[in-house]
């Protein structure tokens, strides 16, 4: 009987198309669902394209491990959460010492960790493996983060690595660390995304209602806009969707779309753990809570009858300026994610390769955009952890920082809701701010007891006497 190099669960849309991918690259993969029905289709696919030769059905559990060779890589394409934790239940009975489970699903990094701790002693390993790039990532090559057993990761890279995307020939799928260090890498990703996708919104929300543009318009904007420094697939796909007409009505498809977006929660997950780690990541932060006011329809409707629709006058924002704004906040946005995983390395011990991070995320993945490459240079210089402060990122936001305030400014003025944008200067302002306001804070702590302060050049955990009248 022929043996399979890698096995794989779970054949919805995702699974179904990075089991064709493997297929497609010369490898051989035994699927396997819970129900016989899918696998019935999956095959009908791989027929159709020609790569039924390179994939075995199998619908029994058992039969489908013993139709992996060993020591046996089996990725689980499941639900996260509950369902992640059965299927490895299930398939414990029937695996041996050497072999590993890799989940590529969106899981919870510490769920990724404890399962890592769990298989250890059983000398099963255990790779979570964040993959990016959708449905059409999975089919044709997605930015693979790869995190748990090393010696485990060895024994499946050849084809995680043939699978992946290519950026200049190079592969976009590394190993990044041990436990939950793929998938934490993963959410952050996915915050910096959230980050970006609201960042564009903003910029489009100012196009269509102060500039007065049409979808069409704004749809021709965006694509001039992927040629020069905002060259991204977010950017790209912005312009197909703003392009879109419905069939039916004739009317631009995003006009028709209810002003609710969805979240799966890793947006959430890159939000709370930056807040744990006390780093700032304000854009992610402003993200989730706009995407958190934006499924509140029915209270925005009543709120806008109460205070009245806004007066949006005709704005004096040039698109060069919003432009140079999407710009500058989304450098602010890359440089807050930086931040959390440089942090997270740090406290876990994971030793995150940050240039390496950059290169893998070049290509195949939602968040790949043209400065990533100048990213990965400056990361393998180690010339900062904190991106404002190399010198080519430097020169890009003290020439579109000016931008950016403008265009928050007359948001403001003219009532243009602007959370993550503004969010981001913010962040900007205060970070290259030597003189801060926390002093006044630390004062206001100390006098209510609870803390000492520190005083320059004096040192740290003083406590002030205050005049005996303050207060009175």
């Amino acid at each position: 009987m022929s043996r399979a190099d890698i096995g794989l669960i779970g054949l919805a849309v995702m699974g179904s198309n990075l089991a064709l991918n493997i297929a497609e690259k010369g490898y051989t993969v035994a699927v396997h669902n819970r129900s016989a029905g899918r696998i019935d289709e999956h095959m009908a696919d791989a027929k159709a394209q020609g790569l039924d030769g390179n994939t075995i059905p199998k619908y029994d559990l058992a039969e489908f491990v013993q139709a992996v060779k060993a020591p046996r890589s089996i990725i689980i394409m499941v639900k996260a959460g509950k369902p992640v934790d059965d299927m490895i239940e299930q398939l414990l009975p029937h695996l041996e010492p050497g072999d590993a489970i890799i989940e590529c699903g969106n899981s919870l990094f510490t769920d990724t960790q404890r399962r890592f701790d769990y298989l250890k002693p059983k000398n099963i390993g255990y790779l979570g493996v964040g993959v990016s790039g959708g449905e059409e990532g999975a089919r044709h090559g997605p930015s693979i983060m790869v995190g748990g057993s090393e010696e485990q990761w060895h024994n499946a890279e050849a084809v995680l690595t043939a699978i992946a995307a290519k950026f200049n020939g190079e592969s976009c799928c590394a190993y990044l660390g041990e436990g939950g260090a793929g998938h934490f890498v993963k959410t952050i990703h996915n915050g910096i995304e959230y980050g970006d996708m609201q960042m564009i919104a903003e910029v489009y929300g100012v196009m269509r209602d102060g500039l007065g543009m049409s979808a069409r318009e704004c749809a021709d904007v965006f694509k001039e806009w992927n040629k020069g420094p905002l060259n991204s697939y977010l950017i790209e796909i912005t312009g197909h969707v703003l392009d879109a007409v419905d069939e039916q009505t004739g009317q631009p498809l995003v006009e028709l779309i209810l002003d609710k977006a969805g979240q799966k929660g890793t947006g959430v997950w890159s939000a709370i753990v930056a807040q744990q780690m006390g780093v700032p990541a304000t854009a992610i932060e402003g993200a989730v809570a706009a995407r958190s006011i934006s499924s509140r329809k029915a209270e925005r409707v009543a709120a806008e009858g109460i205070y009245g629709k806004p007066d949006r006058a005709k704005t004096d924002v040039t698109l060069a300026d919003l432009e140079k704004a999407l710009l500058a906040g989304k450098i602010v946005s890359y440089a807050q994610g930086f931040a959390v995983i440089a942090k997270a390395s740090e406290e876990n011990g994971w030793a995150l390769p940050l240039a390496t991070i950059a290169k893998i995320w070049r290509a195949g993945c939602i968040i790949r955009s043209r400065f990533l490459d100048q990213m990965a240079s400056a990361y393998a210089k180690g010339e900062a952890v904190n991106l404002l402060v190399v010198p080519d990122f430097v020169e890009i936001m003290k020439d579109s920082h000016p931008s950016l305030r403008k265009v928050v400014a007359a948001a403001a003025m003219g009532e243009f809701p602007m959370i993550c944008l503004s969010a981001a200067l913010s962040y900007f302002d205060s970070y290259r701010q030597a003189k801060g306001t926390a002093n006044l804070i630390q004062g206001q702590r100390d006098f209510f007891g609870a803390h000492g302060f520190e005083i320059e050049g004096r040192g740290a955990d003083l406590h002030g006497t205050w005049p005996s009248t303050l207060g009175k």
